[in-house]
């Protein structure tokens, strides 16, 4: 016997990804020098290279980012050691600031 899935327990199921998504994000951050975000995907980063480009008039941008951790709530791993992005979109690059927790370096 098939057994239906309802709407609403496919929103809890999506709900707890998400919030199973933003505590991974809470715990890993201070790992991360860099938030990057594309117009497909959200990312932390350690190494940041932005390479504008220019062809027949059109500005694209080439995005590389290594020791990375990609937004999405479906990839098994989110954790990758390279990213490339190409896109016409805007590429939003912040960098972390420092929180007071931080232990200096002896």
């Amino acid at each position: 016997m098939i057994e239906l899935v309802s709407v609403e327990d496919i929103e809890s199921f999506e709900n707890d990804l998400e919030l199973a998504l933003f505590q991974e994000y809470r715990d890993v951050i201070s790992l991360f020098r860099y938030v990057v975000e594309t117009d497909r995907r959200f990312y932390l980063a350690n190494s940041v290279d932005l390479i504008p480009h220019i062809s027949q008039g059109e500005v694209f941008y080439e995005l590389t980012l290594n020791d990375a951790w990609v937004w999405d709530i479906y990839r098994t791993s989110r954790f990758v050691n390279n990213v490339r992005v190409i896109t016409y979109k805007d590429v939003n690059i912040e960098e972390l600031a420092k929180t007071d927790l931080d232990i200096p370096a002896s």
